[in-house]
């Protein structure tokens, strides 16, 4: 990074540099306090709070991504009864169409027959 922050022009340079200086301050800091961690020098109620904290964390965010799975279960539930109660809703206008057809079925036979048996009276 130090590299391609040196080769680009004065005024990006002395910026990302500064940036850099920074990061590297930072990493620093992290490292020794990790270091200071691990070594056990550090007090155990200090060691609980930490913990502790990032067990609150997590818990939050599980409770939240819980609470978001329960809301998107429900409206999948919900989606799938509106799709079951328009297949209900689909499959009884079937039926009432395929009803209605036979009963025009049923009544152009009927009228085809009398058409037929007028149609013989008047050829007699």
């Amino acid at each position: 990074m130090d590299l391609e922050a040196r080769s680009l022009q004065p005024n990006v340079k002395t910026m990302l540099l500064a940036k850099l200086r920074e990061y590297k301050s930072d990493l620093n800091n992290l490292k020794s306090e990790v270091k200071r961690i691990a070594s056990g020098n550090i007090n155990p109620d200090a060691r609980d709070q930490l913990l502790e904290s990032g067990m609150a964390d997590a818990l939050t965010a599980s409770t939240n991504q819980r609470s978001r799975l329960m809301m998107t279960t429900e409206r999948l539930n919900q989606s799938g009864d509106r799709i079951r109660d328009s297949r209900r809703t689909m499959l009884e206008t079937e039926e009432l169409g395929v009803s209605i057809l036979q009963d025009l079925h049923s009544q152009r036979q009927a009228l085809l027959h009398a058409n037929n048996t007028v149609s013989l009276l008047f050829t007699e």
